[in-house]
């Protein structure tokens, strides 16, 4: 005998009341309806004209590593003088993979080390990898040396979505890399592959005592955090809690505070919709899974994160910066602990914006997405008021 239609709403409502309150997610803050600022407080100076580029990093000295998705790394040193790094490893430059982050060296005064990835080819597609080499510099060339493979995935994948974002704890002891599902959504739940995870290791690759499942071996013991979809954003704040995002489907861009041995849900859970419109549970409604902090509906598609802390524009210091693709420009957002983060400022630049990195005089440079992108130094419309 089927059930009147009363009885069901009935227990429908009442299924809704008992649940207990703990047991309830927190609903994360849509931050995608708040519209671009109308002015800008900064100038734009052009320094550069890349192919594709994907990410960069500053040495000590001020200098800039660029990566192109094709395969090719620079050594910016000045308008107009821009080396090209060889020795770099041949990449599977197709779609959305090639050779992807570059990161100097916690104590790279030092050692001349950078860490980077990249997809490489496979009979099966590409699987990423991450590696170590030192800087060779001699009469104006540059050149990779003493490559070290740190960690290679386990499985390849005909799929984009690398991730392949790097970041050093504060201390500098340990490194963090994330890693896409590869657009393959069920295997970020695969504890036994790499897919849709962060990673924490030491800094030489080998798995650090104290991650949640080091004793279980494998890709479980470099696990940090789970059930990610493509995160392209990575850093610490000026508190030392790490921070991820990664693009959602059809809509639910995602800002993540990452914690130890945490699970955040994709594919199960989202803020957003499967492309063909088919829903996807919220968070809200899967407590057992770490809903995002803000979400982005409409989607800005993350692309680079860096931490401000400079001096050019020192009332955004300790402010997350966030680069966007479909954004066309830059996100500002403010931290108050770990809970508490808000967006702040968003500037259309009408470009998409593929990376963001704060140099050590503190400027901000913004790298543009695809052919003939422009590499970008923002400073302030006034020089800042010095104490």
């Amino acid at each position: 005998m089927r059930p009147s239609l009363f009885f069901v709403v009935c227990t429908a409502i009442w299924t809704c009341l008992s649940i207990p309150a703990w047991a309830a997610a927190p609903h994360p803050i849509n931050a995608g309806e708040l519209q671009a600022s109308a002015s800008q407080p900064f100038t734009i100076q052009h320094m550069a004209t890349l192919n594709s580029p994907w990410a960069m990093t500053f040495l000590p000295d001020g200098r800039l590593i660029i990566t192109e998705k094709s395969g090719q790394m620079y050594l910016f040193e000045k308008p107009g003088v821009m080396h090209e790094i060889t020795g770099v490893p041949k990449v599977r430059a197709k779609g959305q993979t090639g050779l992807h982050d570059v990161a100097a060296s916690p104590t790279f005064a030092q050692d001349q080390l950078l860490y980077f990835t990249w997809v490489e080819p496979a009979p099966e597609g590409g699987v990423l990898v991450l590696a170590r080499a030192r800087l060779q510099e001699s009469a104006g060339a540059a050149q990779l040396q003493d490559i070290q493979i740190l960690w290679r995935q386990n499985a390849a994948a005909q799929g984009g979505h690398p991730g392949s974002k790097i970041a050093f704890s504060p201390d500098g002891q340990h490194l963090f890399l994330t890693v896409g599902e590869r657009q393959d959504s069920d295997t970020a739940q695969d504890p036994d592959l790499a897919r849709g995870k962060i990673l924490r290791m030491n800094l030489d690759g080998s798995i650090p005592p104290d991650n949640p499942y080091a004793a279980q071996g494998g890709v479980r013991a470099l696990t940090w955090s789970t059930g990610h979809r493509n995160p392209y954003g990575l850093t610490f704040d000026a508190a030392g809690t790490l921070w991820s995002h990664e693009m959602g489907p059809r809509g639910g861009d995602e800002l993540n505070r990452i914690d130890p041995g945490k699970n955040y849900g994709w594919p199960q859970v989202s803020e957003g919709r499967h492309y063909s419109g088919w829903p996807i549970d919220a968070h809200a409604t899967r407590p057992e899974f770490q809903a995002p902090v803000l979400y982005w509906t409409p989607v800005i598609a993350p692309s680079g994160m860096a931490l401000y802390d400079g001096k050019m524009f020192p009332e955004w210091q300790g402010s997350l910066l966030i680069s966007g693709l479909v954004a066309n420009g830059l996100l500002r957002l403010s931290v108050d602990g770990p809970n508490h983060v808000e967006q702040i400022d968003r500037w259309s630049l009408g470009k998409r914006i593929r990376d963001v990195a704060v140099a050590p005089d503190g400027a901000i440079w913004l790298i543009e997405d695809g052919t003939s992108a422009a590499l970008l130094r923002l400073i302030p419309l006034s020089p800042p008021v010095q104490q």
